[in-house]
């Protein structure tokens, strides 16, 4: 199998999983990955819209549908009087917690069938690739994510 074949199974099979773990919590894909990229801290629209690779108007109906299920909440940008930042609620702090987790935990079970130096190898592999090729933060890794305390 090719590098290009074998990249982009491997991104339908993660999306498959990211997407069947988001229908489990109740929420879209692009929610999920919205309240992911929220979990460090919140976003400007255009920081957002950048980071998502969401035009103005997709990233204001996604933002809007996720603050209708309660779960960010637009808020004063403290640096620039007329922006606003994108913020996790208390329930979506605790729903993408729980997403999180359980999505890290299903795709580090895909790879389950190579042996564990294997699986460093590709990691170190891929995330070359996401460092080279500049991908943004929209996912963390285990260590870089947050800790689980409650947040208003």
């Amino acid at each position: 199998m090719s590098i290009a074949t074998a990249l982009v199974r491997v991104a339908f099979l993660v999306n498959a999983v990211y997407a069947e773990t988001a229908r489990e919590y109740g929420i879209t894909s692009q929610q999920g990955q919205l309240l992911c990229v929220l979990m460090p801290r919140p976003r400007g629209m255009a920081d957002l819209g950048e980071t998502l690779g969401l035009a103005k108007s997709s990233l204001t109906g996604l933002v809007d549908r996720t603050a209708q299920r309660g779960l960010v909440r637009r808020e004063p940008d403290p640096e620039d009087g007329r922006a606003v930042r994108v913020a996790l609620t208390g329930e979506g702090a605790t729903l993408v917690d729980a997403f999180y987790a359980e999505t890290c935990r299903r795709v580090e079970l895909l790879p389950q069938g190579l042996p564990p130096a294997d699986r460093e190898v590709m990691a170190g592999l891929l995330g070359r690739v996401v460092t080279d090729n500049q991908v943004p933060v929209v996912f963390l890794d285990h260590d870089e994510a947050p800790p689980r305390t409650p947040r208003g």
